[in-house]
């Protein structure tokens, strides 16, 4: 990985993403949605709304941000030229990652110490809030270089943030326990992480890291489609 050409990615897309008001937004959403559910809750805000709003951060601030960069550069004719560069896949999905990485913290943060729900963090959790993250991160990145535009991008983030962002959410829907939609839910990345926050759980870690390698497979098919269509 060549440091230069990460840092000069990341240059750009830091100055690509405070000129995009839709990017600006997303980051904003998550923390008024924690202002809302700690005025709702006052004294005890349930577990699974802190993992629904850090839901919305992974799907709503981090994929969005890189998925919209990624198609925006596909759409400009701009992504073909960095792809024949000397800059490699890595340098690349790194240098894209870095302000969707940035924006996701600092809306995290924001939104857990508005929430003083930091304390639910375990070790567990830790590691799967990064796996996470790694999850989102190359899910925008297949996305955005699988749409064809910004505009079919923008539609694919609702189910991301339905399916992915609010999968603990489903448990409130009264179906029975071992119902197929349950199992499919609980086993999404945010449910998982959830897990480990309650019981410590190290296979739900080995599953979000199962998560990884496929989205990793993802970016990576739509990456070298990319490059070597016409």
């Amino acid at each position: 990985m060549n440091t230069k050409r990460v840092l000069a990615i990341f240059e750009k897309d830091i100055k690509d993403f405070f000129k995009n008001t839709s990017l600006i937004i997303m980051p904003i959403v998550p923390i008024f949605l924690a202002i809302f559910y700690n005025a709702l809750f006052d004294d005890f805000i349930p577990l699974f709304t802190i993992f629904i709003i850090i839901g919305m951060v992974f799907a709503g601030v981090t994929s969005y941000c890189i998925m919209i960069m990624m198609a925006e550069e596909k759409e400009k004719n701009t992504l073909r030229t960095l792809m024949m560069s000397p800059a490699s896949f890595l340098d690349i999905i790194v240098g894209k990652s870095l302000v969707a990485t940035v924006m996701t913290v600092l809306t995290l943060l924001i939104s857990l110490l508005i929430l003083d729900f930091y304390h639910i963090f375990n070790i567990q959790t830790i590691l799967g809030s990064v796996l996470s993250l790694l999850f989102f991160i190359l899910l925008g990145i297949g996305i955005g270089l699988f749409a064809k535009s910004v505009a079919t991008a923008s539609v694919y983030i609702m189910p991301i943030i339905f399916i992915f962002g609010f999968s603990p959410m489903f448990d409130l829907f009264g179906l029975e326990e071992g119902h197929f939609v349950n199992v499919i839910f609980d086993n999404l990345p945010v449910s998982l992480l959830m897990h480990t926050s309650e019981d410590g759980s190290w296979m739900a870690l080995i599953l979000i890291t199962i998560w990884v390698v496929v989205a990793y497979l993802f970016a990576l098919f739509s990456y070298n489609k990319n490059k070597n269509d016409d």
